[in-house]
């Protein structure tokens, strides 16, 4: 079974064009299916055993992983790497099972984390500025990160795989390589070139067209884990909600595009969704201010009858 897994990760990574910690991920949930039906076979696993799976051992892992206390969202996650692999099996090595598709996975309720108030991120500029008054060019540095988030709707991954070359000479718009390697190109606001300028005029490292745009204290690529520090440093400082995340910043770009016009397509180019579905869960969000707007403005929705 090794040996196969490593032969599906490998489709993942090289054919697939995945991310290694998607790769990764699936290759953790269906390890954790094998070894529950190691326990469920009394022991045995091999590939034909996993072919012939029926709905009852399918059910048992779910169960499983219930009394497991593991999230809803994280086995419906699991169920879909399985169903992948098993289509994989299909596919490239002609085993097919359909007991698979015949398994519902958890409802999970998909929410969005709340978009921060405008003025609460223009107050992250003197925020910075005070956290890291005793190192100007980290003040500048978290400062670029937080406009370029908030001001093209990126992830942290994204602006974080910045080069110095992708914002050289101010550039209108940049070309952003997403999850699965899907490009995109987003508009750069005035703004974030500003701030990006002023960044670069002070950063202490070297500024060869390769290098990282964003920088550790040693000279390092930044982290995700430093950048949602950075974050959470502002939200203690500023005694903000705990919802205030590096996503909260991009859920912000996203719900200000919609409330100010853009159309659901648009703002899934711009988001880099490779589903509709998911772009439409900023409508629910935009509905819920309208009908705020609807019950305290319309004349009828004062009236008693």
């Amino acid at each position: 079974m090794k040996e196969i897994i490593g032969e599906f990760v490998e489709y993942l990574l090289n054919t697939k064009n995945y991310s290694t910690h998607t790769a990764t991920a699936y290759e953790s949930d269906i390890s954790d299916f094998l070894r529950f039906f190691a326990r469920f076979n009394n022991g045995t696993v091999e590939l034909t055993d996993i072919v012939r799976c029926d709905t009852f051992a399918f059910r048992a892992w779910m169960a499983d992983r219930a009394k497991r206390e593991l999230t809803h969202k994280s086995t419906a996650r699991a169920l879909s790497s399985l169903r992948t692999f098993y289509k994989w099996l299909a596919r490239h090595k002609n085993l097919q099972n359909d007991a698979i598709d015949l398994i519902s996975a958890p409802k999970v309720e998909r929410k969005l984390s709340k978009a921060i108030e405008t003025n609460d991120v223009s107050d992250m500029h003197d925020a910075i500025r005070a956290i890291d008054s005793n190192e100007p060019w980290i003040a500048a540095r978290d400062w670029a990160l937080v406009v370029l988030i908030f001001g093209c709707g990126l992830r942290i991954s994204e602006a974080l795989s910045l080069k110095i070359q992708d914002v050289a000479g101010n550039p209108n718009s940049l070309r952003i390589v997403g999850k699965g390697n899907k490009e995109r190109i987003v508009p750069v606001l005035p703004a974030v070139n500003i701030a990006i300028e002023k960044y670069m005029r002070v950063n202490p490292f070297d500024k060869g067209p390769n290098e990282p745009l964003f920088r550790s204290v040693r000279g390092l690529p930044m982290s995700a884990r430093m950048a949602e520090k950075v974050i959470e440093n502002l939200r203690h400082y500023l005694q903000l909600p705990d919802y205030v995340t590096p996503h909260a910043l991009r859920h912000t770009f996203a719900t200000a595009l919609l409330a100010g016009g853009a159309d659901l397509r648009s703002l899934q180019e711009l988001l880099g969704h490779s589903s509709l579905s998911t772009t439409q869960l900023y409508t629910k969000v935009n509905m819920a201010e309208i009908m705020d707007a609807y019950k305290h403005a319309h004349p009828l929705a004062q009236s008693d009858d």
